[in-house]
């Protein structure tokens, strides 16, 4: 069993409240994940992150294949981070933690995702062309569309 990790850090320009105000609001993940995945929120995503939150979603992630994902917020620890689990969709194992905090100037964001794919062997010998290169894809869009919204941090 092969478990993967990505790992990505990002400071902004923003307050600690302002950071939290954005990355905890469920609502706000379709804004900073790009257009092509058909990102849409289908429950879930009506009031402020808590634990045990459901939360459903239609992704498009490759080939125009539509896929049902459902997370569940585990953890929320008010502006520190929170962890949301994938209970069902394209992964094995999806646990994603979300740390933010606060630096001179602004906030440091950091992501940490561990995550199994599905189909043995199969799903290890498409990682590294199709899986690893399409997540840090999404990540640096993520990373640009913050910056494009909340400017670039300059120590």
């Amino acid at each position: 069993m092969k478990i993967y990790t990505l790992h990505s850090k990002q400071s902004l320009p923003i307050t600690l409240d302002t950071a939290w105000e954005f990355l905890s609001g469920p609502a706000n993940l379709k804004t900073i994940t790009p257009d092509y995945m058909g990102f849409n929120i289908l429950s879930g995503a009506d009031r402020p992150m808590y634990p045990g939150q459901i939360i459903q979603y239609i992704v498009t992630p490759v080939m125009g294949i539509k896929t049902k994902w459902v997370t569940e917020i585990t953890h929320v620890k008010h502006k520190e981070y929170f962890v949301d689990e994938q209970r069902f969709g394209p992964y094995a194992l999806w646990h994603h933690k979300h740390f933010i905090k606060e630096i001179p100037g602004g906030v440091e964001m950091e992501d940490i995702v561990d995550y199994k794919l599905p189909m043995g062997i199969l799903g290890q010998i498409v990682h590294p062309f199709l899986v690893k290169p399409k997540l840090n894809e999404i990540f640096e869009y993520r990373k640009n569309k913050l910056i494009e919204l909340f400017g670039e941090y300059k120590p």
